[in-house]
């Protein structure tokens, strides 16, 4: 009869459960047990937590990025014009553009004026970058779509600029405002170059959801920037928005080919990739560190069977003299300890899903008790902290806790169903 039962028969599962459930007498077993279920549980927890909030991040990262960034940029080498002028302005801006534009892959391209500018408003002052586009440019870009932030008529652009929303708090700025731009590339004269000055209508006051861009960027209209820069003959750059950004290394090759020799490319995956690698590598230490944290409440597991096992030894006796097999016995004590790591890796998973939807209101809550220091826009780039529960992740920390449950519960099932039967009766 030995060796004859079916591997995981419903008598094993019984047997497994009634053995979890100890009795007042063997508490120890029972307190074990909870533990072993609440340490993996809050380790599961904290790992779902951890790598949601790691993807929202990044997610979060990526899409102000591409948000309000060119995908691809297109710039000119430095050469010497028929005028004798060292300089890098693009004379053929619109055809490059329409040529560029009509590439598969490519949403679509435009050309922009930059430059760098000092605004002042009611005695204070802010450099600023300067980017010269059309209306509809900046009305294409993602993140100025629907900013619950924004001031202003954004069709009103053309009669004035746009000013981020960190500079217009610096400057205590509001649409309708007047605000003087003073840039030291200005007229060239006999006596050298003076300083331009003009005043400008606040049009639109954005939110590009990057403090960094907030804080420093100036939209103006494309022909009123070449005439403040002295951009009169072209363009600074080509502007090129992709269908697909993520696909940018493949169509770069294409794009080069197109616009031609003295002409070289930058992708926004080269503006920010040493910081996407660096949350790679980070991503990967995370869930490194909280792996072990998982295995040391496993290892719960363990503690809480070898003393089960110690407890039912006569059980263990009696149930291998009336014939059951090495097999059963093994895996009756693997269902304890499976049970116990099942059920933890699922409340785990719970809380952790909770925790990263609601992650929003718990860091105001931890914000509003720090007084406001937890979140610091200007330092971590966003405004917030986000969270993006991803079903590769939820996996990943499932078969970690679950892989790690079966593992250490191996051994001390492995000792019951070696126990000698004649041993575990001997005294009884």
């Amino acid at each position: 009869m030995a060796g004859s039962t079916k591997p995981f028969s419903r008598f094993e599962f019984l047997i497994a459960w009634r053995y979890l459930r100890a009795r007042r007498a063997e508490g120890g077993v029972s307190v074990m047990t909870w533990i072993s279920l609440i340490g993996i549980a809050l380790g599961v927890m904290a790992l779902v937590a951890t790598l949601a909030v790691r993807a929202g991040f990044r997610a979060e990262f990526v899409g102000t990025i591409l948000g309000a960034n060119a995908h691809v940029t297109v710039y000119n080498y430095r050469y010497t014009d028929a005028n004798g002028v060292s300089t890098t302005i693009m004379p053929d801006h619109q055809a490059l553009t329409e040529k560029l534009a009509n590439l598969p892959g490519v949403a679509r391209a435009n050309p922009r004026v930059s430059g760098y500018a000092m605004l002042s408003f009611d005695g204070r002052s802010n450099v600023a970058e300067v980017h010269g586009v059309t209306v509809d440019v900046l009305k294409a870009l993602p993140t100025f779509q629907g900013a619950p932030e924004a001031l202003g008529n954004i069709d009103d652009f053309d009669q004035g600029i746009a000013v981020g929303i960190g500079i217009a708090r610096n400057l205590g700025l509001m649409p309708g405002d007047m605000v003087k731009v003073l840039s030291p590339d200005g007229a060239k004269t006999a006596f050298g170059t003076s300083p331009r000055v003009k005043a400008y209508k606040v049009s639109y006051i954005f939110s590009a959801g990057r403090a960094d861009i907030d804080d420093a960027r100036v939209y103006m209209p494309f022909a009123e920037a070449q005439s403040f820069f002295n951009r009169e003959a072209g363009a600074d750059v080509v502007e090129l928005f992709l269908t697909d950004p993520d696909r940018v290394e493949a169509i770069v090759p294409e794009i080069a080919a197109v616009a031609g020799e003295g002409r070289y490319l930058w992708t926004w995956r080269d503006a920010s990739g040493s910081f996407l690698n660096a949350l790679k590598i980070e991503d990967d230490v995370m869930f490194v560190i909280l792996s072990i944290l998982v295995l040391i409440a496993t290892m719960n597991i363990t503690s809480g069977l070898v003393m089960l096992v110690k407890n039912k030894g006569r059980d263990i006796g009696i149930l291998r003299t009336m014939g059951l097999s090495e097999g059963s016995v093994l895996r009756v004590f693997f269902l304890c300890g499976a049970f116990t790591g099942v059920i933890g890796t699922l409340v785990g998973v719970l809380l952790g899903c909770l925790l990263a939807w609601n992650i929003d209101e718990i860091m105001s809550a931890v914000n509003w008790l720090s007084g406001g220091g937890a979140w610091d826009p200007s330092i971590r780039g966003i405004y917030r902290l986000p969270a993006k529960l991803q079903a590769w992740d939820v996996a990943k920390a499932v078969i970690l806790a679950l892989g790690l449950s079966f593992i250490v519960t191996i051994f001390p099932a492995r000792r019951a169903a070696r126990m000698n039967p004649v041993e575990a009766l001997r005294y009884e």
